[in-house]
């Protein structure tokens, strides 16, 4: 009997759209969905507002918990090893169960895995990881590190700190803020929620074996290797670190082995360069280049995205985001051809297509009461022959390639914000998807049934290379028996 083509960039089905028969994801207990629209939500999540509008309390606090950074090294591989990324989890719901049981069976020989950024949806709390951590990966046989993201942060990272270093804190900013103003945003600063003593002894019973236990050094930290070190930076609310841990990284930077770096926030994103800055002087990015790097992997946006970049001396780094472990889909269809890169040196999933086909079917389904569900209703061939011609590109599947783009088509793809070659995203006439999506409508707009266009990581270390793969997650169930590999890098060591 013939096979359907695997992943996203052969076939429809290889993308998950007309799926037969949903994953075995939803045994794995309740999954309800995190609503954003809620104000209780909204005023829980006020400390990424109160940071940005007051200043940034985040330095200060890493320093309280951290003190004077050591070799933060977590542990060391005596050979060969490998690990499973996931990034941007903790929601919740289906789309972040739908994640485990592919990349359950895709780790099972592994030795760890790491969760960069957003472990735990909305704002970190202690009383969220029985469900969204515990409960989620109690199959997962290795133990689990994490990098914190921004909405670890929310909390003052007491959640994170708790469960991943064995750490309590009292919850205050300490003396941050001053004047009449910083009174204010004292007063306004979410402290962190009670724990729930029993309920949290109860979920560390879900991963009692010895082989699952771990405690990390602090929010950011080091793995060495033979051949690579891995190194994880903690990024925290706006983007950048602390004077100290700037100080660390040039440290531990200088060691001659090849190295990954691992962060909360990418320095690469939809067509954008967000080198990192260090407090005091100086950026993430430039000591990246300058100090042996071969690969760069960051989570917070919730898709995957590859951009090779050519550093100095003729060496390429590799720039990857990997937030799609969980939390509602970033679109990919508003990322212009690429001027960062060229084109055929950057790799999206979903693809560009895929991403306008489902948000324009997203639209639908909440518009459908003004009778606009059949008007949003496109097909792929019809919306990856619309973002070519608006990105002067050629479609990446066949059946994209041989059809003509109708006017419906052409202006659904202005309306979901696909920007005319590498101009950007229009500036009128677009419904939200891309910053105020992000901000105001990813709840209202997120997709809770399959394809989900998830992904997750496996990184596999010899003593000659470093291999990559993004595997997708549709929630179907064939590719939860089988997940396909939607990219794939093989990097030399030596």
């Amino acid at each position: 009997m013939k096979t359907s083509p695997r992943n996203s960039h052969q076939s429809p089905s290889g993308a998950g759209w007309g799926c037969r028969e949903p994953g075995t994801f939803e045994a794995l207990g309740p999954q309800a969905p995190l609503s954003w629209l809620r104000p209780s939500v909204l005023w829980r999540s006020r400390n990424d507002v109160i940071a940005r509008w007051f200043g940034d309390p985040v330095d200060d606090l890493r320093r309280r918990w951290v003190g004077t950074p050591g070799d933060q090294l977590l542990r060391t591989e005596a050979g060969d090893f490998s690990f499973l990324l996931l990034g941007d989890t903790g929601e919740g719901d289906r789309s972040q169960f739908a994640v485990v049981p592919p990349a359950l069976k895709t780790g099972a020989d592994t030795d760890f895995m790491v969760i960069a950024s957003d472990v735990i949806y909305p704002t970190g709390s202690i009383n969220d990881y029985p469900h969204k951590f515990f409960h989620a990966y109690q199959g997962y046989q290795g133990p689990i590190y994490a990098l914190p993201g921004n909405h670890d942060w929310y909390d003052g990272l007491e959640g994170f700190m708790r469960v991943f270093c064995d750490r309590r804190g009292d919850g205050s900013p300490g003396g941050w803020w001053k004047g009449r103003l910083g009174f204010l945003a004292r007063r306004l600063w979410r402290r962190p929620e009670p724990a729930d003593e029993g309920a949290l002894a109860e979920a560390r019973k879900l991963r009692p074996a010895p082989a699952q236990q771990a405690v990390q050094p602090g929010p950011y930290w080091m793995i060495d290797g033979p051949s690579l070190r891995i190194v994880g930076i903690d990024t925290g609310i706006s983007g950048g670190i602390d004077r100290e841990q700037g100080e660390w990284l040039r440290r531990v930077s200088a060691d001659p082995r090849p190295k990954l770096l691992i962060t909360g926030k990418p320095l690469y994103r939809n067509d954008r360069h967000q080198p990192c800055p260090i407090e005091g002087g100086g950026t993430v990015d430039e000591i990246v280049r300058s100090s042996g790097y071969v690969a760069v992997i960051g989570g917070d946006i919730h898709n995957y995205q590859r951009y090779r970049v050519e550093a100095e001396a003729g060496r390429r780094i590799e720039y990857l985001v990997a937030g799609g472990s969980g939390a509602y889909m970033h679109a990919t269809h508003i990322i212009g051809r690429t001027t960062v890169v060229p084109e055929e040196d950057f790799t999206c999933y979903p693809l560009r297509g895929d991403s306008l086909v489902f948000y324009s079917r997203l639209y639908g389904r909440r518009l459908r009461r003004l009778g606009l569900k059949r008007f949003f209703d496109i097909s792929y061939p019809e919306a990856a022959a619309a973002v070519a011609d608006r990105l002067g590109l050629e479609p990446t599947r066949e059946e994209g390639k041989r059809v003509r783009p109708t006017r419906r088509a052409k202006l659904i793809a202005i309306l979901m914000g696909v920007p005319k070659g590498g101009q950007g995203s229009p500036r009128r006439f677009r419904l939200p998807v891309g910053q105020a999506y992000r901000k105001i409508f990813s709840e209202a707009f997120d997709g809770d049934d399959p394809p989900f266009f998830k992904s997750f990581l496996r990184i596999d270390v010899t003593a000659a290379e470093l291999r990559i793969r993004c595997l997708g997650v549709s929630g179907c169930r064939e590719h939860e028996l089988s997940p396909p590999v939607e990219h794939e890098l093989r990097i030399a060591l030596r």
